[in-house]
């Protein structure tokens, strides 16, 4: 069931809101989120509203180029990311360590072995 939270990088610079479902976020072991080391939930792009700070945001794409993997340009902190599902749909992938009031100790998470694909 989808809920709508706050969140932000570090230092407060990116701020955004968005609707996602929280009952089955992701951890990827692939070369890219198992150095970062985030749990990612997705949303369909329509669900996220960047709040403030499109100004101080940088870009990183790697692989098949088709994430945008976009980083607080202060404190270098990625909160989210954009890109497309397999089908084309535009998606939001929101790094749930990012957001507010959430304890990522609580949620149950799915390994995704992203290193295999």
């Amino acid at each position: 069931m989808a809920m709508q939270y706050k969140g932000s990088c570090h230092c407060g610079a990116v701020r955004f809101r968005a609707d996602v479902d929280l009952s089955n976020p992701i951890v990827c072991n692939c070369s890219y989120c198992q150095r970062r080391g985030s749990m990612l939930a997705f949303t369909p792009v329509e669900n996220f509203e960047l709040e403030q700070g499109e100004e101080n945001l940088t870009e990183y794409r790697f692989n098949t180029r088709q994430i945008r993997h976009l980083f607080c340009k202060t404190c270098g902190m990625e909160s989210f990311a954009l890109g497309q599902r397999p089908d084309g749909a535009r998606m939001a992938a929101i790094n749930v360590r990012c957001l507010e009031d959430v304890d990522p100790d609580n949620l149950q998470v799915t390994k995704v072995d992203g290193r295999s694909r």
